[in-house]
């Protein structure tokens, strides 16, 4: 363990050997003897790794820091290093664009050929997103098609999960595909009447619900595993335990299938609109001479990117960040997208030992220290206008819940995966100082040993040190 109190961040070099001179402490700061960081940090009672760094975000002076240096586990808050990248690859006016292709004319109505449904990696696509696109297709003349329905995901690289470390049944953790519907999340309702359960999958939106034909449930007489997966003849099978099931309920489960998801849902929606189309099948490369009969984009990059922050979408981190390596010309597959992503890093903060294996930060292998995350944040946020695509921290009371009054603002991104939890972003003290932070706590081996077994409780602790860390920082340097 390392604890430092002052120094400089660089602008193209990591901690710097000069040292500030110490700023005076308010006079009633002093006198109140706030508990030092390491007091704080044993009455959490974490176990593990804990670091953290707090700077001035106008000058760089580092006011506090512990295992700065150390490279932890990010959880979410790897997403704001892909929101950076993401705004400084595609630029703020990006946005993901859906497209339906033909392949001949259109002549009294049909499609002289074959349709393509063609997903750009939008993340945001929903059902009545693809109704619109349906009813665009009518609009243009196409009521029918002489030859096949296609269904295209080739602008993303496929992957059957984001993380393998995840329960089969978590919605966080579905598909990426260059065709992504409903965060490539299915919609399962269960009813329990008087002959038994009744179970629908459905790809519901706000204006629309359509039965999903590829992908169906069954109840299995069992205590556990509460869910199953598997696959055959082209479909998603879901077998669910009875004992597991509620009177009623519902939830969304993950889509490994999302090309065959999207182009069943687009061809019942096609069918309500007056147009008939064959059964999908998948494509795996665009013909050459396709043109587009209509198209849909998405909002604006950094609305989506503001969301994902908010809600930490998984999804969408990896859609975006795939899709900045994509647009770098190198692999954007899982894996070698977040060592392009990790490599662009070093490079902006002139080196550094991030590693990162994914987008999102659902899997416990990405790494990146407290210092590096600080840094990204202080030197590359206020460039794109990161603080603004943040969510706003409320603190915790010494028993977890959220404290009813707050004396100073902050702006950040949480990061939870069992006994990991994270914590980055920008505050203003109450004198209106403006700091930036990263706070990283893991413990790593006890997440491989007892699995979730304790993991909300120490959470928890974890929630309530990050609080009193940025109480003490505000006290002390604001």
């Amino acid at each position: 363990m390392q604890v430092t109190r002052r120094g400089l961040l660089g602008g193209a070099v990591g901690l710097g050997a000069a040292l500030a001179t110490p700023r005076l402490l308010r006079a009633e700061a002093v006198a109140m003897r706030p508990l030092s960081g390491e007091e704080l940090v044993d009455a959490a009672q974490l176990g593990g790794d804990v670091g953290y760094i707090v700077a001035d975000a106008r000058s760089g002076l580092v006011l506090e820091s512990r295992d700065a240096n150390k490279a932890m586990a990010p959880a979410s808050t790897a997403k704001t290093i892909t929101t950076l990248y993401a705004l400084e690859t595609l630029g703020s006016d990006y946005r993901f664009t859906t497209s339906l292709l033909g392949t001949g004319a259109i002549a009294g109505g049909v499609l002289q050929g074959d349709l393509i449904l063609a997903g750009g990696g939008d993340p945001t696509l929903d059902t009545d997103g693809l109704a619109d696109l349906a009813a665009r297709l009518v609009k243009a003349g196409v009521r029918g098609v002489a030859g096949r329905f296609y269904t295209w995901g080739g602008a993303l690289p496929y992957a059957s999960e984001i993380s393998d470390d995840q329960p089969v049944h978590v919605g966080y953790n579905p598909s990426i595909s260059g065709l992504i519907l409903n965060y490539n999340r299915v919609h399962f309702e269960w009813r329990r009447g008087s002959g038994g359960y009744s179970l629908e999958m459905d790809a519901r939106g706000a204006a629309h619900k359509p039965k999903a034909y590829t992908i169906d449930a069954s109840l299995a007489a069992r205590k556990s595993p509460a869910f199953r997966y598997s696959q055959s003849g082209g479909k998603e099978h879901w077998s669910v335990a009875s004992a597991a099931l509620n009177k009623h309920g519902s939830l969304w489960l993950p889509v490994r299938q999302p090309d065959a998801y999207a182009g069943d849902v687009f061809q019942t929606l096609a069918r309500a609109q007056g147009c008939p189309l064959p059964a999908p099948q998948p494509l795996r490369a665009l013909p050459a001479g396709a043109q587009v009969i209509t198209a849909r984009q998405s909002t604006d990059l950094p609305r989506i990117l503001r969301d994902m922050m908010r809600y930490s979408t998984n999804i969408t981190a990896e859609a975006v960040g795939m899709t900045a390596t994509a647009a770098r010309g190198a692999n954007a597959a899982r894996g070698p997208s977040g060592a392009a992503m990790s490599q662009w890093l070093a490079q902006r903060l002139g080196g550094g030992k991030a590693r990162f294996v994914d987008h999102s930060g659902l899997g416990a292998n990405d790494r990146i220290s407290a210092l590096e995350m600080v840094r990204a944040v202080s030197l590359l946020g206020p460039k794109v206008g990161l603080r603004g695509l943040m969510k706003p921290f409320e603190l915790r009371d010494d028993n977890g819940g959220k404290r009813q009054s707050q004396p100073f603002r902050v702006d950040a991104k949480t990061g939870t995966l069992n006994f990991v939890s994270t914590l980055t972003g920008y505050m203003t003290a109450p004198d209106g100082t403006e700091l930036t932070f990263a706070i990283f706590t893991g413990d790593l081996a006890r997440r491989q040993r007892a699995g979730d077994s304790g993991s909300g409780a120490w959470v928890r602790r974890s929630k309530v040190l990050q609080s009193r860390l940025l109480e003490r920082w505000a006290a002390l340097y604001g």
